[in-house]
């Protein structure tokens, strides 16, 4: 009984750090372009994070049938799983490093699931064709989105987006930016409301897989929490340090991301929505000029991107040694 407990804080509490952490991704396209001020866009992300985190994704059946068996797993699993990313989260955070909360939950389910009880455990064609594949190649189709929307506007306004024309994007942003928010939210809560209730499948209080509705209303209400705590180190490198962003640029960034992080999520794909926005950003720097987009700051971003898997694997099945020895 008490493990389901501490699996359900945990499980909470990482939907807070996921709040701070991703959203902080989220609202630097609105703020680095200067659109909104930062407690305006966090408004926006609240309400439209938490609307999304309330829908019901194929991401959900993914985490709790798709990546490992669920006849297999334990509540120590679980609450490693969950240790682990929280962890990673926070490392990250500290540093001002946009790394994604999804690649560390699902890395501690694969480190504690590993840990546990070996390679069999883990359903390796979900892992490949859900997780590693899409990691790869969605940042690299949100550039291209990015890149040839904002090629597009260029072309429409001659290279010309001056004053009057940015105030006008930076109005249709607005929008396009509880889009991003909402897609956050409908990508990013399933999946520890997914961990959760495989805990609480394991521990017997579940005969199906169905998240519970108490399980939705709780992760949701606890992700707009986090989002209004903010996250200014990363919105620092999101919104600044990778390029300087113009509304219109802010605009196709966020309409990149939110478009193929909704598709994925309808795919049962869980994304990172940091590494879309990240790879949007990019795409629409790039399409202004190449010296436009500080490539130092990307190349720091892909080390972490590549380490989070690894990284937070590694933690979850440390904390399931140790709990090990407790429980």
């Amino acid at each position: 009984m008490e493990i389901v407990i501490f699996i359900v804080i945990l499980g909470i509490l990482f939907d807070y750090t996921n709040g701070f952490h991703d959203t902080a991704t989220i609202v630097s396209t609105i703020i680095g372009p200067g659109v909104l001020r930062p407690v305006s866009a966090i408004t926006i992300a609240i309400i439209f994070n938490t609307i999304g985190a309330t829908q019901i994704s194929g991401i959900a059946k993914t985490i709790t049938t798709g990546l490992i068996q669920p006849h297999m797993t334990t509540e120590v699993m679980i609450l490693s799983a969950i240790v682990g990313a929280i962890i990673w989260n926070l490392i990250t955070w500290i540093f001002g490093i946009p790394s994604s909360s999804s690649y560390a939950l699902i890395g501690g389910l694969l480190g504690a699931a590993l840990y546990h009880a070996g390679l069999k455990t883990v359903v390796w064609g979900g892992v490949l064709f859900k997780v590693v594949i899409p990691m790869v190649l969605a940042p690299i189709v949100g550039f291209l989105i990015a890149y040839f929307i904002m090629h597009i506007l260029l072309k429409i306004f001659q290279n010309k987006i001056d004053a009057k024309r940015d105030k006008v994007f930076g109005r249709i942003q607005i929008v396009s930016s509880a889009i991003l928010s909402l897609a956050h939210g409908f990508n990013d809560a399933q999946k520890s409301m997914a961990l959760i209730t495989l805990g609480l499948f394991s521990a017997g209080y579940l005969t199906t897989l169905k998240i519970p509705f108490w399980v939705i209303m709780a992760c949701a209400a606890t992700m707009g929490l986090g989002t209004a705590s903010g996250g200014m180190r990363i919105i620092k490198t999101m919104g600044f340090k990778i390029t300087k962003m113009t509304p219109a640029q802010g605009f196709a960034a966020q309409l990149s991301a939110s478009g193929v992080i909704i598709t994925a999520a309808f795919l049962g794909m869980p994304l990172s929505s940091t590494n879309m926005v990240v790879g949007s950003i990019t795409g629409v720097g790039a399409a202004k000029a190449r010296a436009a987009v500080q490539w130092n700051t990307i190349k720091k971003i892909v080390i972490a991107w590549v380490l989070t898997l690894p990284g937070s694997a590694l933690i979850a099945a440390l904390t399931y040694l140790i709990l090990s020895y407790f429980i």
